[in-house]
This record gives structure tokens, sequence and C-alpha cells, in this order.
């Protein structure tokens, strides 16, 4: 799965960049066929000018896809001023047709990522996506020296538009943004997918704090301002209704096409504080290759906030909350290039010998936050490996 959501957000990187190189004109192929037609937008008629097409393969129910990205473009166009728009050098096959255009619909935004991530196997989240995005595609059939025709229709998507500041007035500039959709099963599904470690929506706040969130489809959301600190899942989160607890979040409805506007969020000066510490083995107090540290909720074991550790074994929260927290570190680990005892300088073989890996048991730690906290010292211990067979 990890393999999977790597490469969808190469192929995003690629979607963001309106295609990378596979918008580069291609040369007519006697041996392939191609793909033309026109884009109109929905709600004006007009031409959907400069919007982007993307061409992908429909899956095969019985073989797992080439690419396991969803929706991957196998070929992109931009249209013109006329809405048209051709790609040549197709090769022969059946293809899915759909386009983006800023202000109407976009798989970036509306497909449930979450749910996909559920799923078993590439296969799975190909069809999926498939049938979440079905009504904004358009389906051809590929030949040899024949043009396949498509006509698409963008659907204007739902916005949310807003402010953000700090409780003493002014505009909070450069705020990123988190949004969470309800589902069908009432649960909430993350809006977008972070490229790199980075940030899920592009969206940020202006220079007077004003932001809008756009390319919506209808539905509930919870929507939360990020302070600009180095992640997304690092990041302190104040949400509508002027709360840190995104479960208490209020709520925004939008219809197709609408625009909610006037939601505003307050983010307070006082009364947060700094966590730092250092994770370490509790074998002979040298920093794991990583590990993971979570801040959890105490009453509801709710995610805060997490962060990976420095080479040094140090992490650090910023605006941290007053309240009661969980600090449980996961996922340690040694590789087998750092922490060889001859690296170390242990002699006592307790550090991960060469070719191996070392892992440590996840452990919890209770915290009280009313005050800086920089002095955390969390000691590991190591996960006895498997004794081998005589």
């Amino acid at each position: 799965m990890n393999g999977w959501r790597s490469m969808w957000i190469v192929a995003a990187v690629c979607l963001l960049a309106v295609g990378c190189d596979k918008t580069e004109k291609r040369k007519p192929d006697a041996t392939k066929g191609a793909v033309a037609g026109t884009v109109f937008c929905a709600d004006t008629g007009k031409p959907a000018r400069f919007a982007t097409v993307m061409l992908t393969p429909v899956p095969r129910k019985d073989v797992n896809p080439d690419n396991p990205e969803p929706l991957h473009a196998e070929a992109t166009a931009v249209t013109g001023l006329n809405g048209e728009f051709r790609i040549e050098a197709v090769a022969p096959g059946q293809y899915y047709v759909f386009a983006t255009l800023d202000g109407y619909l976009d798989p970036q935004r509306g497909i449930d990522f979450d749910r996909l991530r559920a799923l078993d196997n590439d296969q799975d989240r190909a069809q999926d996506a498939i049938e979440q995005w079905k009504e904004q595609l358009a389906e051809v059939t590929v030949q040899v020296r024949r043009v396949s025709n498509a006509t698409l229709q963008l659907h204007r998507g739902a916005e949310i538009d807003g402010t953000v500041s700090f409780d003493d007035g002014s505009p909070a500039i450069g705020m990123h943004f988190q949004l969470s959709r309800k589902t069908s099963k009432s649960g909430w599904t993350g809006v977008g997918t972070s490229i790199f470690g980075g940030w899920a929506l592009d969206t940020m706040s202006n220079s007077h704090g004003r932001f809008s969130i756009g390319n919506l489809p209808p539905g509930e959301y919870k929507l939360c301002a990020l302070l600009p600190v180095e992640s997304e899942d690092a990041a302190p989160a104040i949400c509508l209704g002027n709360t840190l607890r995104k479960k208490n979040a209020a709520t925004v409805k939008v219809n197709a096409g609408e625009t909610a506007k006037g939601e505003e969020i307050v983010i307070p000066l006082t009364g947060l504080h700094t966590l730092a510490g250092r994770v370490e083995a509790a074998s002979d107090g040298h920093a794991p290759t990583k590990a993971t540290v979570h801040l959890l909720y105490a009453d509801d074991r709710e995610e805060a906030r997490k962060t990976a550790t420095l080479e040094d074994g140090s992490f650090s929260f910023s605006y941290v909350a007053e309240d009661k927290y969980i600090l449980q570190v996961s996922d340690a680990e040694d590789n087998a290039e750092k922490g060889s005892a001859a690296d170390s300088g242990d002699t006592s073989g307790s550090a991960a010998t060469a070719g191996t890996t070392k892992r440590y048991a996840a452990k919890e730690i209770p915290l009280l936050v009313q005050a800086d906290i920089e002095d955390i010292n969390v000691n590991l211990a190591e996960i006895p490996s498997k004794q081998a067979p005589q």
C-alpha cells in the first residue's frame, strides 16, 4: 500500500504540473490512433478554455494495472480558445477521458483517498477510483489510424470562503488548511493527498487573512487552519468554531456549485506551548535510525500531531494547547547501515550489527501540558529477534 501511495504522489506531482512531458505535442503515428473532442462548462455552456484533458486506460478486472496510481494520466492535452483538444499517438485500447479546470470538480479534491488506501490491491483501488469519479468520465475506444471523439462537460465545484485571524484582530497570513468531508457512513475523510510530506491542499490565506477553497463536490465539511510549521502532520490545527479539537469542529454544508461565504477561524496567541525531547535506545543511549512520535489526546486518543525524529533522535512540537496528552513513540528501528556496534563505538554488542535491522517496542508517556516541556526523554526497549533455528 505504501508503494501505491508513493506512486500516486508522483503522479499527482505530474498532474499538478499539467501532465509533465505528456503534454508535449505528439506526432501522428500510423500504428496508433488519436483522441479528439471538445470540453464545455456545464454552468455556462461555453467552451472550457485551457482546461487540462487526461487520458487514462480502462482497468481490466482480471489484470493488475501497469500503473497502480488511480486515474493516472497516460497522456494529456490542454484545450484551446474553442475548448477543443487532440491527443495523437494513442495505443489501441479502451480509455477514459476527463478534464480539470480551476473552479470545477477535480478528482484530487473529490476522490476519497482514505477509502482507496483501505483496499487490498492496486486493481481494486483503480476500479474504486473509476467508480467514485464515473460521472465525470467519458469512455472511448481507440483504433489504429482512427480518431476517437469525446465531448466532456465540466461541472462547477463548490467553494468555501472565509477569513482566518489572530485573537488580537490581525490577519493570519500564509496559513495552510485541512479539510475533511463527511462520508456516506457518517465518518470523515481527508480532502486531497499530501505530496512528499507536504500539504494536502495548496490553498493559503492571503495578505488579508482571506482564503478560498474550491473545486469541491457538494457535501458537509470540517475546516481547520494549520499554522505553517514543517509539515501537515506536525502542524497545530484551529478549526471552525475556534476549537483545537477536530472532533469538536463546527461543520459547513455546500451544495453543487454553491459558495459558502463568511467562514471565520480565530487563532489564539496564548496558552500554546512547546514540547521537545529525544528518543533513544535504553541499552546504550544511541538514537534509533528512525521513529515516529505521536501526540494523542488523553481522553479518547485522538491524534493531535505526529512527527518523525531527527538523526540525533530529537523531536519537537510547537504551539501545543494546554491539555492532557499521551506521547507515543512507534515504528522505531535501526537499519543495517546505521547502528552497528562498530560504527557507534559500542563494544557491548547492543547496537544493531551489520546486515540486521533492530526494532524497538512502542512506548507511551502521559503528559500534562501547562507550560513548555523541553526535556522529554523516551527510552525504548529492543524487541528480541527470533532465535535462529538450530
